[in-house]
């Protein structure tokens, strides 16, 4: 194995003269835990709306899950933006950053408008096309309809918080999703239920709290940036108008990362469909399983963000053997955390499936389906990380390729197989999403390894 032992960050400029261990400790911490709070607005919904029964359970999950199929559009301006943020970092160079910066902004606020123009138009026939059953379709249409009026701030707030931390900063984004969490519960209360005066809306009232929640987190993102306080900042009287050289750069590095998102969601989008068809029970524990499993790898998430910004700047600075040993060393520091989050899923994930709903069919098919992922957890990290550092440095083309593999090739058609015709439900699905993790793990760490991403040029 690779030299994973710390060495000075000075030899990468924008970076502190800090070892590897404590560059990766000081990304990777805040970016985890901005994702683990962006999770529990989605977990606080289910665990809220679990109280009004499975029905209402499975239409905020079907509901989300087309969502992150939109999202994954903005994926080439988010992974483009911050490959390009942090090489002009790495080399010093915060004008071409900042120029950097706008041009994403622009074309995902222009973009989010569409996108989220024609989610509101399709929203009556999304949960039809997912497969839900009667009962679950016009609260999941009226979910959908509302989350769509957020997309053109949500996409904002996501783009621009990935060029944030292309630049170093993982605490601004933290900082946002934290007040926005505040906001989403204290809605969640009020009008989910119908308190402090507010009419009982149900799943409504969620999607309602939800939308305003991520409206806050924008507005917030973007008064930072406007402020001129920190590297990577918006200025009013910079020119917007679109520069064909630096979005032709964005997109060479981010449309292959679009795509694997569009990969990956389309391939969810198609499991839980196969899912669906099981029955409304068996969707509500997959749902609630994959509400808490989105909160246990949110840790590889962040550390995935961390490996790319340091191996992009590394990269930038000309130190390609900087950048490899901070994505090994973040590599092992994930496996460690994803190992321990194993533990307590092996061990406590019944009770925290309780959490949602007391239905006993559910309940048990929950905690069977996190018991199974429990085991997989490193394999996770690996994947997240590995695929993090290869996008840092330009390599998207290969998680686009891995990620087809693992979604279509293994959880797909492995789910279908063990799931529906060899009769297992549930527990086959997730045998499948565990084989998924694995397979993936193997061929992006055999990627990185080869080193070709040293030399590409973006």
């Amino acid at each position: 194995m690779p030299d994973s032992s710390p060495v000075t960050a000075a030899a990468a400029p924008g970076a502190t003269a800090l070892p590897v261990r404590q560059q990766v400790n000081r990304l990777a911490w805040p970016a985890m835990a901005e994702m683990l709070l962006m999770t529990l607005t989605h977990m606080v919904d289910m665990i809220m709306v679990g109280q009004l029964g499975p029905a209402a359970i499975a239409a905020v999950g079907l509901s989300t899950q087309p969502m992150f199929l939109l999202l994954g559009l903005f994926q080439a301006l988010a992974s483009g933006g911050t490959a390009l943020v942090a090489r002009a970092v790495g080399a010093g160079d915060d004008r071409l950053a900042n120029a950097i910066a706008r041009q994403a902004a622009v074309a995902t606020l222009l973009f989010g408008l569409l996108v989220g123009a024609a989610g509101w138009a399709l929203s009556p026939a999304v949960p039809r096309l997912m497969g839900a059953e009667l009962a679950v379709q016009g609260p999941a249409a009226d979910y959908f309809r509302i989350i769509m009026l957020s997309m053109p701030i949500v996409t904002l707030t996501f783009v621009l918080g990935a060029v944030l931390r292309g630049s170093g900063d993982t605490r601004t984004p933290m900082q946002v999703n934290a007040a926005a969490n505040l906001v989403n519960v204290a809605g969640n209360y009020v009008l989910i239920f119908g308190h402090l005066g507010f009419p009982a809306l149900g799943v409504t009232g969620a999607a309602l709290a939800t939308a305003g929640a991520r409206g806050l987190a924008g507005l917030l993102l973007l008064a930072w940036l406007l402020s001129g306080r920190r590297r990577i900042h918006l200025s009013l009287r910079e020119s917007y108008r679109p520069q064909r050289e630096l979005l032709r750069r964005i997109l060479r590095v981010g449309v292959p990362a679009a795509l694997e998102q569009l990969v990956m969601r389309a391939g969810q989008v198609v499991f839980i469909r196969l899912v669906a068809g099981l029955g409304t029970a068996v969707l509500a524990a997959h749902q609630i399983a994959l509400s808490v499993e989105w909160l246990a790898f949110m840790p590889s998430l962040g550390f995935g963000m961390a490996a790319a910004t340091l191996v992009g700047q590394g990269i930038g600075a000309s130190r390609p053997e900087w950048s490899e040993k901070a994505a090994y060393e973040t590599r092992r520091i994930g496996i460690l955390v994803l190992t321990a989050i194993g533990i307590g899923l092996l061990f406590f994930g019944e009770a925290i499936v309780r959490l949602y709903t007391k239905d006993p069919e559910v309940v048990a098919m929950g905690a069977q389906a996190l018991r199974i992922m429990a085991v997989t957890q490193p394999f996770m990290a690996v994947n997240f990380i590995m695929a993090g550092a290869l996008r840092g440095a330009g390599d998207t083309r290969w998680p686009l390729l891995t990620t087809a593999t693992g979604i279509w090739g293994v959880r797909v058609l492995l789910g279908y197989l063990l799931a529906v015709l060899a009769g297992l439900g549930l527990a086959g699905a997730w045998m499948a999403m565990a084989a998924d993790h694995m397979v993936r793990a193997t061929l992006l760490t055999l990627r990185f390894r080869a080193g070709r991403w040293k030399r590409l040029s973006i």
